[in-house]
C-alpha cells in the first residue's frame, strides 16, 4: 500500500508492478496510439476547426502528465509488504469509525494515497485530517481530527483490516 512522507511513497510489490505496468504502456503503445491519432486528424485539414485534432492533442497532455506523475512516483517509490493484521490503523489499512460514539454510524474507507482510490471502495489520503488523525490509533482507540470549518471531531476506531484488492 502506500504512504507519502517527505516524497517517499511504500507501495506493495503488487502495486510497483501495476503501476510500473502502466507506465511502460503509456510511455510505449499509447504514444504511439494518439500519435496516430495526430496525425490523422492532421491530414483533414484546417486544424483551427478540428475537433479530432484539438481531443487527441488534450488527450496527449493528459497521457504526458500521467507519465510524468508515474515516473516520479515510481523513482520515489520504497517496495515492502503489507502492513500486519494487527488492529494498527496505517496506510493500506480499511479503516472502520464510528462517529460520536453511535456503533451505527459508521464510515469505512481505504488509507492510502490516490492512487489505490477505486470505485469499490473510498479512500482517504494518510495526509488527509482525518487520515492524521486515524493514522497509528488502533482498533478501540478514539482519533480526533479538524473539520475544515476549523472544529475538532471525534470518531472511534471499530477496525483496522489490510487492504485485500
Amino acid at each position: 500500500m502506500t504512504q507519502t512522507s517527505d516524497n517517499v511513497t511504500w507501495l506493495t510489490p503488487e502495486a510497483y508492478n501495476q503501476l510500473k505496468a502502466e507506465l511502460e504502456y503509456l510511455s510505449g503503445p499509447a504514444r504511439t496510439e494518439i500519435s496516430v491519432k495526430i496525425a490523422a486528424a492532421r491530414e483533414e485539414g484546417d486544424l483551427r476547426e478540428n475537433g479530432g485534432y484539438h481531443a487527441a492533442k488534450e488527450e496527449q497532455g493528459k497521457m504526458e502528465l500521467r507519465v510524468r506523475q508515474l515516473t516520479q512516483l515510481l523513482e520515489h517509490a520504497k517496495v515492502g509488504e503489507a502492513p500486519a493484521d494487527d488492529g494498527v490503523v496505517e496506510p493500506g489499512m480499511v479503516v472502520t469509525i464510528a462517529f460520536d460514539g453511535d456503533p451505527d454510524d459508521t464510515v469505512t474507507f481505504l488509507l492510502a494515497s490516490r492512487e489505490y482510490a477505486s470505485a469499490d471502495i473510498e479512500t482517504y489520503s494518510p495526509q488527509s485530517p482525518l487520515g492524521t488523525g486515524v493514522n497509528g490509533k488502533r482498533t478501540g482507540d478514539e482519533a480526533e481530527y479538524e473539520l475544515p470549518n476549523g472544529k475538532k471531531a471525534t470518531v472511534k476506531i471499530v477496525s483496522a483490516k489490510p487492504y485485500q484488492g
